[in-house]
């Protein structure tokens, strides 16, 4: 390709990627295959070295050798390693549990903030959460007769905060909206919406699977109610991991969460015959932790806190930034359209764009050793996870959708 713009060739990849503080994180990654590209982080994130070696010595040290011993170390480590992810979201101690799936966290939260406000019949989301969101909330309001509010959110631009201020009002209960949209990745005001939330006398529950890692969240200083986040995204804990839940300090006592379970007693070893919760953030747990699961979300959070968490963010908005101008050049003339807020203070951590032939572009990227992602409708996601994706590797991402729309086969 002749005559192009610097930026559009490949050796001004190389540039960022030689300049780029956190290049050396990626050989921290169990990413072997020198001819993948993977960009598909923000649904399932790669495998840490250190995980491995953390699991073998879970495994044949602690389990193996140890056995049952080893829970006397054990037995925290689900608040320990929610202590870490709270560094990463804006936590202080003792507000965050590694505990059970997303979707069970969202019940136990939206069923305790539901109780903490009688008389209030109204649970707020919109039809652009994701839908273990949706499908919990539908749940709990047919199970209580309650009524659930749906927003009309903007599927590419995501949550307009007038929205909220127009839907909340003496009837709601609850509103629990995501922090990151999962199809577009458009980044919603946590504070604004929060303020917004708490004028009405309702709680406030975010989800933060696709920002932990990726986006500050602040938790504490946006004076959030609760949260939920998975940990196989951007925190790189493995397929299955376990969630975590938050809630805030202030609400710790006060909250009464659905499922008791021994290890949310107080005196879990005394099998008392009445159940008594734990104080603080204990009691929002279950039955017993995956310790696997835990030490995996432990290693994973250790590693982006020693990345920090401003140059983790500085390099996403780059990435993003920089495929976005690339998608602007090669793929908007085609017939692709940007389903991702253009200004980058409104992204997380991936960008996606529609298509009518998305789902076929995600399967012949695959095949070309290029892992994306797609969504319904007719959108495809390129999913950016600082530690690991290079600049280079968002140039062939994107100069192979170019040409497999083209039909041709040329990377220059």
């Amino acid at each position: 390709m002749r005559n192009m713009s610097p930026v559009l060739e490949r050796g001004y990849a190389e540039e960022l990627d030689a300049a780029d503080p956190l290049a050396g994180f990626r050989d921290q990654f169990a990413l072997d295959d020198p001819g993948l590209i993977y960009l598909n982080g923000n649904s399932l994130g790669a495998l840490p070295r250190a995980t491995l070696r953390r699991l073998e010595t879970v495994i044949r040290a602690e389990w193996g050798t140890a056995l049952a011993r080893s829970w006397d170390h054990w037995v925290d480590l689900p608040t320990r390693a929610g202590d870490l992810v709270g560094e990463l979201t804006g936590a202080a101690p003792g507000q965050i549990v590694v505990a059970d799936n997303t979707t069970v966290n969202l019940y136990k939260l939206a069923c305790a903030a539901l109780d903490a406000r009688p008389g209030r019949r109204v649970i707020i989301t919109d039809r652009d959460n994701f839908p273990s969101d949706r499908y919990v909330f539908e749940g709990i309001a047919a199970q209580r007769g309650l009524e659930l509010r749906m927003l009309d959110t903007d599927i590419d631009e995501g949550l307009d905060a007038g929205q909220v201020r127009a839907a909340v009002d003496e009837d709601t209960a609850l509103v629990s909206l995501s922090h990151v949209a999962y199809r577009s990745g458009a980044l919603a005001d946590m504070a604004g919406v929060t303020e917004i939330v708490h004028a009405a006398g309702a709680l406030m529950l975010w989800d933060l699977c696709h920002s932990v890692g990726a986006v500050p969240a602040e938790l504490d200083r946006c004076d959030v109610d609760l949260g939920v986040g998975c940990t196989y995204k951007y925190l790189n804990a493995g397929p299955g991991a376990p969630a975590f839940l938050y809630v805030a300090s202030r609400l710790q006592e006060t909250l009464r969460q659905p499922v008791w379970g021994w290890f949310s007693q107080r005196d879990q070893f005394a099998m008392g015959p009445a159940y008594d919760p734990a104080a603080g953030i204990a009691k929002f747990t279950t039955g017993t932790p995956s310790i696997l699961g835990a030490a995996a979300v432990e290693e994973g959070a250790r590693l982006l806190l020693e990345a920090g968490l401003g140059p983790l963010r500085a390099k996403s908005m780059r990435l993003t930034g920089y495929l976005v101008e690339l998608g602007e050049a090669w793929l908007e003339p085609l017939g692709c359209a940007l389903a991702t807020p253009r200004d980058g203070a409104r992204r997380g951590g991936h960008v996606t764009y529609c298509h009518p032939e998305a789902k076929q572009l995600t399967g012949r990227l695959a095949a070309a050793g290029i892992v994306t992602d797609y969504r319904t409708p007719d959108r495809f996601r390129f999913g950016l996870s600082p530690l690991t994706t290079r600049f280079t590797d968002v140039w062939t991402a994107v100069a192979a959708t170019r040409d497999l729309i083209k039909g041709g086969e040329s990377h220059d």
